[in-house]
């Protein structure tokens, strides 16, 4: 590892601007990357003085299919997104980790003398501490070398903007360690399920694997969770930029307060069906069973649950046919699994605004101007030069994802901006790399 002094330079030079650009995909972002990578040395520096350090990064995640499939044992497809977290981190001799995150205070964690009994404290519950116990408690776990290190990190994966900044923070947490100790030799797909253990069982929030896999594996992936343990990965080499189409994410700036009932009813009304059957989850239950069942399933659980079963069967093949049609460069049959997937979402899934507060519909209002401003209030879904919009992520309340003509970018996210404010509509680029050691 080289001293801060002499990544500085490093940074400045032109072959590591060559190098940002592979990593962040838009030339007009480098100028401000060079400078964002070098106030995290000089944090860094101020804090821990110049020493030789490394620096990590790990994007955020854009979910484009399987909409709430993941808990189910689904499948998905996502993608990294070129919005990251990076850190700037050095090894202890002492058995201590130590970060600090830009605008927050230093969290210290003392390692045990014997690393594998690093048990969950109650008091790190919903904290970052408790995401990094939990992540160097994963590493311990599975054989890996623990140590004490400093970092700095900064982040552009905004908070409770849909593009998962708790699961960049885990896999970021993972490459550190992964770096610094174990010469990278932990693969992308374990950082994934340590990453899901700690927020799991050190942070307290039941989630499923995509955030944390698509975060660390990277680029374009079609994830099959039939096996949760052994999920089947594939890497889907495509440019949507040279289909002529931008990835556009926009904040609605809805409230997330009192939303838990509505995310836990999700996949409990899905579970439920299964355990109709005496199954676990939907993806033991066959289609043609569950359909059969439907007056019986109506009337013991009701119509929402049925209709969200349904949703997620047909989002299972939309999954398929848009990794289909990746894969083979078809980007209009693409676009118009992912317009089914946002109509499916919308009316089967019901997860674009909560009935518990009906007054308040930012996402339906997002998804009816989206519509308007490309063209799409026809419903028409057999020409799709116009683009297409879709409910993205968990729901109730959040981000809405379109895909646009790069000749309409200017005008949606001028639109975007004017109903929610400057900044709201993030135009981004799905990048090919996880949780990678940058120097």
């Amino acid at each position: 590892m080289q001293t801060i002094a002499i990544l500085q330079k490093t940074i400045e030079s032109e072959e590591f601007r060559r190098k940002l650009l592979d990593i962040y995909r838009e030339p007009s972002r480098i100028n401000g990357e060079v400078a964002r990578y070098l106030d995290a040395l000089n944090s860094f520096r101020s804090l821990y003085g110049d020493l030789p350090a490394g620096i990590f990064s790990a994007p955020g995640r854009t979910e484009i299919g399987g909409n709430h499939t993941d808990h189910q044992h689904g499948e998905v497809l996502a993608a990294s997104i070129n919005d990251d977290a990076i850190a700037v981190a050095t090894p202890s001799e002492d058995p201590e980790i130590r970060v600090v995150s830009a605008g927050y205070p230093e969290i210290r964690l003392v390692l045990p003398e014997n690393s594998s009994s690093l048990s969950p404290l109650p008091e790190e519950e919903g904290t970052t501490a408790g995401l990094i116990r939990g992540v160097a408690a994963g590493f311990a776990a599975r054989g890996y070398k623990v140590g004490g290190f400093k970092a700095y990190i900064t982040s552009e994966v905004l908070g409770g903007s849909g593009l998962s900044s708790s699961a960049a923070f885990e896999t970021l947490i993972g490459a550190i360690l992964n770096g610094l100790y174990n010469e990278m030799a932990c693969d992308d797909i374990t950082i994934a399920k340590i990453g899901q253990y700690a927020e799991n069982v050190y942070f307290g929030k039941p989630c499923g694997l995509m955030d944390q896999m698509a975060c660390s594996v990277g680029s374009l992936c079609h994830m099959d969770f039939e096996d949760p343990e052994e999920p089947r990965i594939e890497r889907i080499d495509f440019d949507l930029d040279r289909a002529g189409y931008r990835l556009c994410i926009t904040d609605t700036k809805g409230s997330h307060a009192d939303l838990t009932a509505d995310y836990a009813a999700v996949p409990a009304e899905m579970k439920a069906v299964a355990s109709y059957f005496g199954k676990d989850v939907l993806r033991e239950v066959p289609e043609e069973e569950m359909i059969r069942a439907i007056p019986e399933l109506r009337e013991k659980l009701g119509d929402r649950p049925v209709l969200r079963a349904l949703h997620f069967y047909k989002e299972n093949r939309r999954v398929e046919a848009e990794s289909t049609a990746l894969r083979t460069g078809d980007i209009r049959s693409f676009l118009r699994a992912v317009r089914a997937s946002g109509d499916s979402s919308y009316k089967f899934l019901q997860n674009v605004y909560t009935t518990h507060d009906i007054g308040h519909q930012n996402m339906s209002i997002a998804l009816a101007v989206s519509e308007s401003v490309l063209g799409l209030s026809s419903g028409d879904i057999s020409l799709m030069d116009t683009g297409v919009v879709r409910v993205h992520g968990g729901g109730f309340a959040g981000t809405i994802q379109a895909f646009v003509p790069e000749d309409k970018t200017d005008t949606y996210r001028t639109a975007m901006d004017a109903l929610f404010g400057e900044g709201s509509c993030m135009v981004l680029k799905i990048r090919k790399y996880g949780g990678i050691r940058v120097l």
